[in-house]
Order: structure tokens, then sequence, then C-alpha cells
């Protein structure tokens, strides 16, 4: 697969890469890693949801699933990518007997997940495989549970200006909120909410508590469609 044999040789410096390319927000890819857990968090408190099987679909290294447990109180976490590289690092760095990471090839969605999670990843895959993408998704969860999808917004010009600063974005397409709606109601999901965030550079922290009152405005550099598996 193209992207798993890029993604492949980005294994070594792709924490290097990344924070390059996110320094003129000031922050590191953690800070973004735990604002959208917190965020994800607060929503699915909100409507009673309270996970205890996760998935982290295009894990990368691994980082988001401590993250996850802890936000959650999950029993586990399964973390699936298409890049070897990535697994191996992920492996070493972050398995243990609550956590586990498989290509997507060896993990066999059987329907027995309450929450997938999965951050700036469609816009590496083909939109041709779009719909393969959130089939498996949609087959990993037990009806009724919900997939918390984040993406980068290319309606912001910050996030337009960090993706073209990113080694590893080279060639990557954001996808407009609306076809991602599209996409989500076609393979069979619910669109609960979207929700707009980090709109507020370092510098400009001290506006961040306004953040929650303006998140469904489409401002922020990333944005979450929460939706919910449809019974069928």
């Amino acid at each position: 697969m193209k992207v798993a044999a890029e993604f492949d040789s980005y294994a070594d410096f792709y924490s290097a890469a990344l924070a390059q390319a996110l320094s003129p927000s000031g922050e590191d890819a953690s800070y973004f890693a735990r604002g959208r857990v917190a965020w994800l968090a607060q929503c699915l408190r909100q409507i009673g949801e309270a996970p205890r099987s996760i998935m982290d679909y295009g894990c990368g290294l691994g980082s988001t699933a401590p993250l996850l447990l802890e936000a959650f109180a999950a029993e586990n976490t399964v973390g699936v990518d298409v890049s070897p590289q990535f697994l191996e690092v992920a492996r070493r760095n972050h398995a243990s007997d609550r956590t586990r990471f498989f290509s997507t090839e060896e993990y066999v969605p059987c329907e027995t997940l309450d929450l997938v999670y999965c951050n700036g990843v469609f816009h590496h895959i083909q939109p041709d495989e779009h719909a393969q993408a959130l089939e498996y998704i949609f087959r990993s969860l037990r009806p009724g549970r919900v997939f918390s999808l984040w993406e980068n917004n290319p309606w912001n010009p910050g996030t337009r200006y960090v993706m073209t600063r990113c080694a590893f974005d080279k060639g990557a397409v954001a996808l407009a909120p609306p076809y991602a709606k599209h996409c989500l109601k076609r393979a069979g999901f619910q669109i609960l909410r979207a929700d707009f965030l980090f709109i507020f550079p370092r510098f400009l922290k001290w506006l961040r508590g306004m953040e929650q009152f303006v998140s469904s405005f489409p401002l922020g550099a990333q944005y979450q469609l929460l939706c919910r598996k449809l019974m069928k």
C-alpha cells in the first residue's frame, strides 16, 4: 500500500517533522492530542456514553492510547495502522496488557468496540478508498456506539499553512466538513455534532476559554464529527 510505504519512511523522524510543522502555533503535538481527547470525553459524558473498549484508527506511533485509557478509564484499547514501522515503535513504547497494536490487515472487525477515535488520517487516504475505511470502522463498532472523526479544517488558513510545512502532508487533501459528513452518512453513521477547535495560537491563549462557546462555527484548525453507528 502506497500510504504504508510513505509513512514507514517517516517513522524515525515523524515526531520531529510534526513539531517543526506545528511550531507556528506555539504548541506541540501533545497539546493538541490532549485537547482532542479531553473535548471528546466531555462530549461523551453529555450523551451518557462511557466506552470500555476503544480503537485508535490510524494510531501512528501509539501515543494517544494512554490518553484514551486515562480519559475514559477504559478496559482496553487497540491501535491499528497501515505502517509496520510505526506499529513497531507503538508496540515498543506503549503496548501493555490493556493496549495492543495491529496492522489493519491483522485486526478483524467484529462489532466489539464502544468507541473508535481517528485523528488526521483520512486526508492521507485516497478519496476512492474513504468508503472502504469507513466500512472497516463501522464493522468494528457495536451497534449504536460512537465514532469520533477528527480532521484538519481546510477552511482555516493556519491549518493550510501548517500542512504546507509538514513533510508527510505533501499531497494530502484536507476533507471539507460537508464532504466528511456526506461520507459518514453514506457509511451508516448518524452525525451527532460537529465541533471546531484550536482557534487561538499560544500567544492568544488567554482567549482559549472562549472556544467552547464558538465551537459550532467553522473557525478552528481541526474539527470533530461525532457520530453514532445506526442499527441495520
